[in-house]
């Protein structure tokens, strides 16, 4: 049964799997949907307004740091040199229900030197585009047991994330000897990866 994650819980995800190897990190979002005075003058005045493009990003980090940018596996960088990490592919709407973009990662694959991985979500071109995540709704990041895709815990970002251009979304790190969940749901004001990675150096 899938546990309900609020902000800051941890789950133990080896204790309660028994020979869990392979997990799917499932992240979704929705475009809050527009007030209708907004609509109407974007149709009288010719709408520039732009779909919202949510990127998923994995930062894996070893002792808790980021020391090398080839440890960053997003939509241009699909799977990380250990081929333990693997981005399934970029949406660029987050349009339809279910996830909108997958990371895999295989748990018992990843080098040991690597005790965390960060799961990051950011809007691209948020600055030039003016776009936060006080826009968006419904975002969730969920694991899934890739064995038999259970649905292990979900967190739903619940909080007012208004004027925020980047979203730590959780943690899955190695603890003595075990993999966890930490849910973050932490935002940020980071224009893109780059800076946002930046915090983990």
């Amino acid at each position: 049964m899938s546990i309900s994650l609020q902000k800051g819980q941890k789950v133990n995800l080896s204790k309660d799997n028994s020979g869990l190897s392979k997990i799917v990190v499932g992240l979704g979002w929705d475009e809050a949907q527009q007030s209708s005075g907004g609509r109407i003058l974007g149709s009288l005045f010719g709408s520039s307004k732009q779909a919202i493009d949510c990127d998923a990003s994995a930062i894996m980090l070893k002792n808790g740091k980021l020391v090398d940018r080839e440890d960053l596996v997003f939509f241009g960088n699909l799977k990380h040199k250990s081929g333990t990490v693997v981005h399934q592919g970029d949406n660029i709407t987050g349009a339809g229900d279910g996830d909108d973009e997958q990371i895999m990662i295989d748990l018992a694959r990843v080098p040991q030197e690597y005790d965390k991985i960060v799961i990051v979500v950011n809007i691209y071109q948020a600055v030039q585009r003016k776009q936060h995540f006080g826009m968006i709704q419904n975002a969730f990041v969920r694991l899934v047991d890739a064995r038999n895709n259970n649905e292990m815990c979900k967190y739903n970002l619940t909080e007012n994330y208004s004027g925020m251009t980047a979203m730590i979304f959780g943690e899955v790190y190695r603890h003595n000897g075990e993999w966890k969940f930490s849910a973050v749901g932490q935002g940020t004001n980071d224009p893109g990866l780059g800076e946002l990675s930046n915090r983990f150096i």
